[in-house]
């Protein structure tokens, strides 16, 4: 993946936030407009990657298509709108995203000391995997899988908490913020492992980048043009799935949740999650 094509958080949720008053407008009603919205973006990462390149103002298209959207729906008024966000999300949740099967790959790669049920069990649980699919691939039951999962994770714990402590995983997260919030490029990249790899889930509700990033470099650019300085962005340290990580804050919502894989002081994984349905939780905190 091209770091390049990657969007500034700002311009991701303004994006995002015009588009869902435009589908608001039409349809009086805001479950509806996120439905159209999610559509509209679906529609966009359905487009050839050479199509979706020449389009200049990706704003513009994703608003003509949520207006052609709504015009459709205003049109038809017998097909309903309940009936037709359930289908719409029953067709989102039958194919896994590139960043789940790639970040499938990679782990699975990485965890050699698991055996092969235990890592894939160990991946369905940390990515949302259909248990029942799991089992066919392994050939186990689904509660074998359960407990090879647990066992999995207790290992990988156990090994995580001995190459990095969580004193140094502190330091190298403070120090990733202090690069990213001054733009420091070369601090930034000597705090990644050379092949270090960033995974961004957009989940198809925002433009993020759709594929991994691989090599520090790459990954250091992605995520300053991610974080780029702004007057309404701001980058914070807090515990993430029990370590420090990021906090990326567009006004007053929480915009972006970065975890950090550290090993040897070095960041070997990011994992940059923006979609907004996840993100619920972290807004709807109390302060």
């Amino acid at each position: 993946m091209d770091p390049s094509d990657a969007v500034p958080i700002d311009e991701l949720w303004e994006e995002r936030r015009f588009l869902l008053d435009v589908a608001h407008w039409m349809l009086g009603d805001p479950g509806a407009a996120r439905s159209v919205v999610d559509e509209a973006y679906h529609r966009w990462y359905g487009l050839p990657d050479a199509v979706r390149r020449q389009v200049t103002v990706p704003r513009s298209w994703l608003a003509k298509t949520v207006g052609g959207i709504c015009l459709d729906r205003l049109a038809r008024p017998g097909r309903g709108l309940a009936g037709h966000e359930e289908g719409h999300e029953e067709g989102h949740g039958a194919q896994p995203s590139e960043v789940e099967e790639e970040a499938g790959r990679v782990v699975l790669n990485a965890l050699e000391s698991l055996s092969t049920a235990e890592r894939a069990a160990f991946v369905f649980r940390a990515f949302g995997m259909a248990p029942a699919t799991v089992a066919d691939i392994v050939g186990r039951t689904e509660p074998e899988l359960a407990e090879l999962a647990a066992r999995a994770r207790q290992w990988l714990e156990l090994r995580r908490t001995r190459s990095t402590t969580p004193q140094q995983h502190d330091l190298v997260a403070h120090a990733v913020r202090r690069a990213c919030v001054t733009e420091d490029q070369e601090l930034l990249t000597s705090l990644l492992c050379s092949d270090a790899t960033a995974f961004f889930d957009g989940g198809g509700k925002v433009r993020a980048l759709t594929g991994p990033v691989h090599g520090c470099r790459p990954v250091a650019d992605s995520l300053l043009t991610l974080l780029a300085r702004s007057p309404h962005t701001t980058l914070s340290t807090h515990s993430v799935n029990g370590r420090t990580g990021l906090v990326a804050r567009y006004g007053r919502e929480v915009a972006a949740v970065i975890s950090l894989d550290v090993s040897d002081d070095r960041v070997a994984q990011v994992w940059v999650m923006l979609n907004p349905d996840k993100l619920r939780s972290w807004n709807h905190r109390p302060a």
